[in-house]
């Protein structure tokens, strides 16, 4: 009788445990749960207000459409206002809107990239930025991995201003040496693919003026 009761008692015990082992691990899942879809509406929330920006292209004079780009805000916030201002004009001197309106992408290598942005000499040899000169390499968080993605043209480390290209497919030995802020977003890779089909001359210039006709931001 006796050893029935302990036996008893520790079955007791042991479902005892059993249950509270049980119910806290149910909590500790239901916690991480919850706090993993915080986690990831906040990514979301965040990626949601990243800006959309747009240049329309002309070639030659002749319309080939409009080039979409979300810019990554986010990652790097400097480097993403930095072109947002230049695309919507927002940036001014001596009360006149300075940016990306009316350059030309000075320099075009097929399954590369595409460059420009430099409205101050149209060349290549410019630099200037929203915060008045070259300014430092943000984060290199985001990497070339393939075609689309919009970059800072430099000329070494810490060197940003108003350049920029657009990959032609994967060039990951820019990465940590370039800054990669923005994407290509919807067919707008079928305008870049255009761009990149230019014939060029020498130093890679476009034979046929490749400008950004209108730009602001959607």
């Amino acid at each position: 009788m006796a050893s029935l009761l302990v036996a008893s008692l520790f079955l007791s015990i042991f479902l005892y445990s059993l249950f509270v082992c049980i119910y806290t691990t149910g909590c500790l899942v239901f916690i991480w749960f919850i706090d993993l879809s915080f986690t990831m509406a906040a990514s979301t929330s965040e990626t949601s207000k990243r800006p959309i920006v747009f240049m329309d292209i002309t070639v030659g004079g002749r319309e080939i459409g409009r080039i979409k780009m979300e810019l990554f805000s986010d990652i790097v916030p400097r480097t993403a206002e930095n072109f947002r201002q230049f695309c919507t004009g927002e940036y001014k001197r001596d009360g006149i809107p300075i940016g990306y309106k009316g350059v030309s992408f000075h320099r075009v290598i097929k399954d590369f990239m595409v460059q420009g942005g430099d409205f101050v000499q149209n060349d290549g040899t410019g630099l200037t930025s929203i915060y008045s000169g070259k300014f430092e390499d943000e984060s290199f968080k985001s990497k070339h991995t393939g075609a689309g993605l919009l970059s800072m043209a430099n000329s070494g480390k810490d060197t940003n201003g108003c350049q920029f290209f657009i990959t032609c497919a994967k060039c990951d030995y820019l990465d940590g040496k370039h800054v990669v802020f923005g994407k290509v977003v919807g067919e707008s890779l079928l305008i870049v693919r255009k761009i990149e089909n230019v014939p060029v001359g020498p130093n890679n210039r476009p034979k046929i003026p490749v400008v950004v006709a209108q730009c602001g931001e959607l």
